[in-house]
């Protein structure tokens, strides 16, 4: 195993269990060429790491402060005193000018109560194949394994192969889960070391994909038979929002897309939009545009499973 191979990762989280068959390990890499509207994980979108600033964790300027000498670009500024529940008195918390702000991180390295992080780090193949296989047992006693997620694992292509590769020679399961928004012939490398392609369908219609996620939907679509051709298997994800791709014609177009694919699709998954992301927005200085939506009800979702179900079982919802 190459020390030289180096993955720019943001997470990486054990014991998940919505990302391919039983209990599972997922790393999530940084970048993605997409940029939807509902994306829960903001930090993953650039393909640089970004300043994360979380309020809660910072101490005050009369605890530190070191940020404010820090910042070489004067992007840093003390903010009104506040009064902390915590400490029980008023602290003076800090505020950043992302106009300002280049992404140095500099202030990542003295804040203290890490209030002030970057988005991720770069990590070895090994070190992040030492981590996975810390939860070998989860995956034999639970038939899970490995998902590479992101951002978009495919932008990172060289890295994901490296991993998967190296995931199969420990006889680990794998999955891959992507927007399938890549040349083909990057997908195709994937193929010997992929048992499951957890696989995007966010719209059917191009110009509503290229609208709402900023790239048309025609590479995926066709990257999705391609898989489907070369013997790939793919569970397919559907995130529903409201508004944006829950109306009867493009649920209607997905399941008759799905089921013209035939045998080879293991299951679809149906993903109601949430709010648990909104917050990540407020970390990185970001507006989101569609933070006035509401999940969807649990009758409506319903609604929405037993439609698709006239073209396609299973469907799950979570």
């Amino acid at each position: 195993m190459s020390q030289e191979i180096i993955g720019r990762i943001y997470d990486i989280q054990g014991f998940s269990v919505h990302d391919g068959p039983g209990i599972r390990t997922s790393v999530f890499l940084s970048g993605c060429p997409l940029s939807c509207l509902w994306c829960h994980n903001p930090e993953s979108v650039p393909f640089h790491y970004v300043l994360s600033y979380t309020s809660v964790k910072c101490i005050g300027i009369e605890k530190c402060g070191l940020c404010l000498s820090t910042c070489k670009k004067n992007a840093i500024k003390a903010s009104q005193p506040n009064y902390s529940p915590l400490s029980e008195s008023d602290i003076t918390l800090i505020d950043v000018d992302r106009k300002k702000c280049t992404d140095c991180l500099d202030c990542t390295q003295v804040c203290k109560p890490r209030a002030l992080i970057a988005s991720g780090k770069d990590m070895k193949l090994e070190d992040v194949m030492a981590r996975i296989l810390k939860d070998r047992a989860y995956f034999n006693n639970s038939g899970g394994g490995l998902t590479i997620s992101g951002g978009e694992a495919l932008a990172q292509i060289d890295f994901t192969v490296a991993l998967l590769k190296a995931a199969k020679n420990e006889n680990i399961h794998t999955c891959l889960d992507t927007t399938g928004f890549a040349a083909w012939k990057t997908l195709e490398r994937t193929l010997p070391y992929v048992d499951l392609y957890l696989y995007d369908l966010k719209h059917m219609d191009p110009n509503q994909h290229q609208k709402y996620t900023g790239v048309s939907n025609e590479l995926i679509l066709e990257n999705a038979q391609k898989l489907v051709t070369a013997g790939g298997k793919i569970q397919f994800r559907f995130p529903i929002i409201p508004g944006v791709n829950d109306s009867a014609k493009n649920l209607h177009a997905t399941g008759k897309f799905i089921k013209a694919l035939g045998p080879s699709i293991q299951l679809l998954q149906l993903l109601p939009y949430h709010q648990l992301g909104l917050l990540k927005y407020d970390k990185l200085g970001k507006e989101n545009e569609l933070k006035h939506l509401k999940s969807p009800s649990d009758a409506v979702m319903q609604e929405y499973k037993q439609l698709l179900e006239s073209y396609f079982t299973p469907i799950q919802i979570h």
